[in-house]
């Protein structure tokens, strides 16, 4: 496989896990009643946000790759 190949599927990972953090967030603000599941599903979802979105800065950045 290369390198571009698999910097794609890294950022098609990042938008999926982004995708998800944006139901979690969704689904704990207005489904959710208990408190403590609202705070777990609020701190899955930010810290799966915050890690795709260190993975597309780096793929965006990382630049072209020539093969």
């Amino acid at each position: 496989m290369s390198l571009a190949l698999i910097k794609m599927w890294f950022a098609l990972g990042a938008i999926v896990a982004m995708f998800i953090s944006v139901v979690f967030i969704l689904l704990s603000r207005h489904k959710v009643n208990n408190k403590f599941l609202k705070a777990i599903m609020a701190f899955i979802a930010y810290a799966l946000m915050l890690a795709s979105g260190f993975v597309i800065f780096f793929v965006v950045f990382s630049g072209p790759v020539n093969e």
